[in-house]
This record gives structure tokens, C-alpha cells and sequence, in this order.
């Protein structure tokens, strides 16, 4: 299927108590949903994933980060998503913890989640079916993946690479 290739960056932040930052998006993709602030790279200039997510978390959250302060902790692929585009996704962690919930913005708005309630809030398919548990599976390690995405909403999904925190 011919579409446009798009890559991303998504920024998995936490507070003190661990808590998962997420936005409740105002637009497409995923209007409505919640999931983790991130947005698109600039290839044409050439930006790094992990410049992409320090200006994200600046854009976004109105913070300041140095690509360092972040963890690849996976690599998601999406064929055919939404019969829209097909997505490179990368999934960093933000080392350093978040001291307060960021202001709302154009982009939606932000609340602080434990891990329990991922379970009943409304997040997109991929990310319920297996990027939220490949995500906790993996912390602190990485793990990349591939989703080919079917016109009748059915996912077939392919774990490419992971690594566990423990395992080096």
C-alpha cells in the first residue's frame, strides 16, 4: 500500500510517584485519545530522534531537556495505520522525573496516571494491544516492533528486537 511514511517521537515522562504523563489529544491523530505527548520530526532539516523529543518537551510541556535526559526505550513501525500513513514511532523515556503537571495547550491537555488506570481510559488500539505492555515489559531496557494494520481494524504484530533493563 502506497502512503506516506511519517516518523515521530513519543515522550513516556513520569512524576515522583511514578505516574505516566499523558494528553488527552485535541487533534488527529488519536483526537480524543490518551496517550504520550511527542510529535513528528523535522527531516527536512535533518533533526535526530532525540533532538526531536528535547523540542517536543519544550514545544508540548514547556520544558527545557537535553536529548541525554532521554531513554530510546523502544521502536514502534506501523504499516498501514488508520489506512493513513505508515508511522516510525520512537519511544523515549524522560530520565528526569516531572515536578508538576504542564499547562494545557493547542495541542490538548495533560494529566498525571498511575499504571493501574491504562486500563480504563480511552487509548488507541495499537497502544492497549501491545506498546503500553511491551513498554512496562521492557523499561529501562528497549524493544522494537512492527504493526501491520488492517483495513478491518485487525493488528498483526512482530516483536523485532528486546532487551531487558537486567539483561545489558
Amino acid at each position: 500500500m502506497i502512503l506516506p511514511y511519517k516518523v515521530a517521537t513519543l515522550l513516556y515522562c513520569f512524576n515522583e510517584r511514578d505516574e505516566i504523563l499523558l494528553l488527552e489529544r485535541a487533534h488527529e491523530p488519536n483526537r480524543g485519545f490518551w496517550s504520550p505527548c511527542g510529535g513528528k520530526l523535522k527531516t527536512d532539516i535533518g533533526e535526530s530522534p532525540y533532538a526531536c523529543a528535547a523540542r517536543e518537551a519544550h514545544e508540548e510541556m514547556g520544558l527545557q531537556f537535553a536529548p541525554s535526559d532521554f531513554h530510546l526505550a523502544g521502536l514502534v513501525s506501523e504499516h498501514g495505520f488508520q489506512g493513513q500513513a505508515h508511522w516510525l514511532m520512537f519511544l523515549f523515556e524522560l530520565k528526569p522525573k516531572l515536578a508538576q503537571l504542564p499547562p494545557p495547550m493547542s495541542e490538548g491537555r495533560f494529566q498525571f496516571f498511575p499504571r493501574a488506570a491504562l486500563d480504563t481510559l480511552k487509548i488507541p488500539q495499537t497502544d492497549r494491544e501491545r506498546i503500553w505492555p511491551w513498554f512496562w515489559q521492557h523499561r529501562g531496557g528497549f524493544f522494537a516492533a512492527h504493526c501491520h494494520c488492517h483495513p478491518d481494524g485487525r493488528n498483526d504484530w512482530t516483536l523485532e528486537e528486546n532487551r531487558t533493563a537486567n539483561c545489558g
